[in-house]
């Protein structure tokens, strides 16, 4: 998506281990109006598919899911990163190695949420390594909901994520993909 990646190139920084940090308008502080032509493209692509629900991950994928969500007209479940108080009743849960983050953690939907009569689309900021993707995946299946895809705004297409998931048989579409990316700029497929 040009629009996209013509943003990652004005506005996008690369950091020091392969960071790509596009926080003033994507996931720290969100252009909405921006942020909602990306929703609208994710609808175009998934228009056609019965889209129930749309599932994401704290914190990060919030923004993008509800304002994908609003095309839909479905509501958005965020998978939790633990357990608060505020959460009862029986859950699906899944691991997730972060990168970024250097930990691994525990994800959290409580089970009303999810049921097998949906049809969810994941809707998330990056693709990297593919973890957190497959921890939604594993949760939806859990639920025994159908995986009609997954909406990705920038896929590092150079590592293996993006493989990973694919070849688990989940339709993968990318705003942006990247070929590589160093301090002399990025460079997209």
């Amino acid at each position: 998506m040009k629009l996209l990646e013509d943003r990652i190139l004005k506005d996008g920084r690369v950091l020091e281990g392969n960071v790509l940090k596009v926080d003033n308008f994507l996931n720290h502080c969100i252009d909405v109006a921006f942020i909602c032509e990306l929703g609208r493209e994710f609808h175009r692509l998934y228009k056609d598919c019965g889209v129930t629900k749309i599932l994401t991950i704290e914190a990060s994928g919030i923004g993008i899911a509800c304002l994908t969500a609003q095309f839909f007209d479905v509501p958005v479940v965020f998978a939790k990163k633990s357990k608060t108080t505020n959460i009862s009743g029986d859950m699906y849960t899944a691991k997730v190695e972060s990168y970024t983050h250097k930990t691994t953690y525990d994800i959290v939907v409580v089970k009303d949420y999810l049921s097998p009569d949906d049809k969810v689309l994941i809707i998330d900021d990056f693709l990297a390594r593919g973890s957190a993707l497959a921890a939604l995946a594993s949760l939806i299946r859990d639920a025994g909901a159908e995986i009609v895809g997954a909406g990705i705004v920038i896929e590092k297409a150079y590592q293996d994520g993006g493989k990973i998931i694919r070849d688990m048989g989940i339709r993968v579409e990318s705003l942006a993909r990247i070929e590589s990316m160093d301090e002399n700029g990025v460079h997209f497929i």
